[in-house]
């Protein structure tokens, strides 16, 4: 469960990060997810992910009956809000990585120093 919802916040910025490489139809992305540890992400949950990043006006879709031998796939790409959004996720994700980091590097200087009390049996 905790995988699952770390996944889904990790999902509209990393869909974000591969519109802005281009425009994409969504079986695309479901396979470029994969890069980046969200493979097993339910396509479901992808799509709906894109129907919401297009209600907030950081997508927007297309129709491409030309470049599909089948019936028309959805294109998406990514707006100037959309750019927005990415760069705001981007600088989150560095403050939170800051902040793990801090954590393991006390982390580890503080179990290295065995010698206090608390470390005793």
């Amino acid at each position: 469960r905790g995988r699952f919802l770390r996944a889904a916040r990790f999902l509209q910025p990393t869909l974000a990060l591969l519109l802005h490489y281009g425009p994409s139809h969504g079986y695309t992305l479901l396979e470029r997810l994969q890069e980046f540890g969200l493979g097993d992400v339910d396509p479901g949950v992808v799509y709906r992910a894109l129907r919401d990043m297009e209600e907030y006006h950081w997508v927007v879709s297309t129709w491409d009956a030309e470049q599909t031998q089948g019936p028309p796939r959805r294109v998406y790409s990514l707006t100037a809000i959309g750019d927005q959004m990415l760069a705001s996720w981007a600088q989150d994700l560095q403050r939170a990585r800051d902040q793990v980091d801090f954590f393991l590097v006390a982390y580890r200087r503080h179990m290295a120093e065995e010698a206090r009390e608390h470390h005793r049996a």
